[in-house]
């Protein structure tokens, strides 16, 4: 009996390795897939001479060379510059989207108030809305307050942007945390603000990470509304600057400089997701599950 319990059992243990063989391949092919582009890019970035403008390019380059770097370095005012401005832009607009996305979804989360559903159903509404529609309205905005062309105006601008996602997702972030946690501080004392900081944001850090990643990628690339709202080339943004390098001189298109430009706008944003990746999924999830 017990021989032919085996022998029962390894059927189905050889055909689970085999999905579970087949699901890391499939996982693995997946992966190459989407990072093929982004080793592309860095490959092209380094290669010498016109192999980037070649036809077909080389999958890998007969040598390795940084002068792609020091033309982009060139454009304008200088790559430095130009990631300073983006990366400012982008630390603002996290600081700010964290800041309300936090306060709004704990008042809308553990707060009563008339009309609360409805004015979230208002905020999720605007999600709907295409951002191309304000831009307008909200560049007279900034004209008003003297905020046009400078980066706290065009960080502002983002955060207006991020808000319905952020407060969605904080909302739902502190929908899971129970209740008894806070009325256990509440009992030793705690204000709501207290309670917010000392206690709360510990459980909700995972919707922070969430919210703080999206913030930090639509900031960092985004394109449109920087080109509109600044007019100086020393507040241009990175995007902006790749577009310049793009159009090149008389038609021409420096492919490797445009490379090396892609590069480093690919390289924060692969670097701050791997980082906080764990609570990424996690915070994504509870806003996905809730609400």
């Amino acid at each position: 009996m017990a021989v032919s319990g085996r022998s029962q059992t390894r059927p189905g243990a050889t055909r689970r390795k085999i999905s579970t063989a087949f699901l890391y391949l499939l996982a693995i092919g997946l992966a190459a897939i989407f990072l093929f582009p982004v080793l592309w890019s860095a490959l092209t970035s380094i290669s010498p001479g016109g192999q980037a403008s070649s036809m077909p390019p080389p999958f890998w380059p007969t040598g390795f060379t940084f002068e792609n770097y020091v033309k982009l370095n060139k454009y304008g005012a200088g790559i430095f510059q130009y990631i300073f401005n983006s990366g400012s832009v982008a630390i603002l607009t996290v600081l700010g989207t964290i800041l309300l996305s936090t306060l709004g979804g704990y008042g809308f989360s553990r707060f009563s108030f008339r009309g609360k559903n409805v004015l979230f159903l208002v905020i999720l509404a605007t999600l709907m809305i295409p951002f191309q529609s304000i831009l307008t309205p909200l560049f007279l905005m900034l004209g008003l307050l003297g905020m046009q062309n400078t980066l706290v105006g065009l960080a502002l601008v983002y955060i207006t942007f991020q808000l319905p996602f952020g407060v969605f997702i904080m909302r739902n972030t502190f929908d899971a945390v129970p209740l008894e946690i806070e009325e256990a501080a509440l009992l030793d004392g705690c204000n709501s603000f207290t309670l917010l900081y000392r206690v709360m944001l510990a459980p909700v850090l995972p919707g922070v990470v969430t919210v703080a990643i999206y913030a930090f990628i639509n900031a960092w690339n985004e394109f449109l509304a920087a080109l509109i709202i600044m007019s100086q080339e020393k507040k241009f943004t990175l995007p902006i600057l790749l577009t310049s390098v793009r159009s090149g001189l008389y038609g021409s298109v420096d492919w490797g400089a445009l490379q090396a430009g892609i590069t480093v706008a690919i390289v924060p944003c692969v670097v701050l997701f791997l980082l906080l990746q764990r609570y990424y999924i996690r915070g994504l999830m509870g806003g996905a599950v809730k609400g």
